[in-house]
């Protein structure tokens, strides 16, 4: 039998740090898209112009994100029981930003791979209205009462939640509990704070695969031939969950929702 090494006491930084954490056991996986805006951000103009919707990039990558979901179908699911149920629909779900940053909600768009974005820009512009006037129909009822909640009983009111609207899939509205709430993605945007770059967590209730942040889109020099130019760039913040996807299906959502946001008029109805 061989012997184990010697054994000292932990000490310094890793003392600390053993005492602050516990085992890794989240799944989480994080990577970055960086992409040439040019076309995206010409078509947003184009769109403002055309049709007096507010269309922003967020609304792009939001439609892009869906495009790649719709793209592979086999990876808008999600998982209960040990079991993978296939999503009927792509729904993007917004978070949205109240009281300048303060406060977030969101509004989820459903079927948002069949809606142009200019239709997209419109929904989310009336739905999301009202929420910053204080009176958000979806999840008002559920933030006031969890408002009223004691502290100690938050946690176990959101896993009731969770295990209701999303892994056995009712819809309890009227009691402010919307059914599959965040859908098949979420979208965020940090870019509006002047952020370029930023990662957001999974919550352990919004049993998704991937939550998107969208950075600011800023000048940045890029190779294009043999000369450096300067370009639009986007960089795109995946938080993937990994009991969804691995790299190989990451790497398939990343290039689809590039194809699409490289060249959104490819993929748009004409505007008008």
């Amino acid at each position: 039998m061989g012997r184990s090494g010697r054994t000292t006491k932990i000490q310094g930084w890793r003392k600390i740090a053993a005492a602050t954490w516990g085992a890794p056991n989240s799944p989480q996986i994080f990577g970055d898209l960086e992409i040439d805006a040019s076309e995206a951000v010409a078509f947003m103009h184009r769109a403002r112009e055309l049709t007096s919707e507010k269309v922003t990039i967020t609304h792009l990558v939001g439609k892009a994100v869906a495009h790649a979901f719709e793209r592979h179908p086999d990876l808008n699911i999600r998982i209960h029981g040990g079991r993978v149920t296939q999503r009927d629909t792509v729904d993007i779900f917004f978070i949205v930003s109240v009281e300048q940053g303060k406060e977030l909600s969101g509004v989820k768009i459903e079927g948002a791979n069949d809606k142009p974005v200019v239709d997209i820009a419109r929904e989310l512009s009336v739905r999301a209205a009202p929420i910053r006037t204080g009176e958000d129909a979806e999840f008002g009822k559920l933030k006031t009462m969890f408002a009223r909640t004691p502290w100690r009983l938050l946690r176990v009111g959101f896993d009731l939640a969770s295990r209701l609207t999303t892994d056995h899939d009712l819809d309890l509205k009227r009691f402010g509990l919307p059914r599959q709430p965040f859908g098949s993605v979420i979208v965020s945007s940090v870019g509006m704070f002047g952020v370029q770059h930023a990662y957001a967590p999974l919550s352990r209730y919004y049993k998704i695969p991937v939550l998107v942040l969208v950075g600011e889109v800023a000048p940045k020099p890029t190779v294009v031939g043999d000369q450096v130019v300067a370009r639009p760039l986007l960089t795109l913040s995946a938080t993937i969950d990994h009991r969804y996807l691995d790299g190989y299906h990451a790497a398939r959502l990343a290039a689809s929702a590039r194809e699409y946001l490289e060249d959104p008029k490819r993929f748009e109805p004409p505007l008008r």
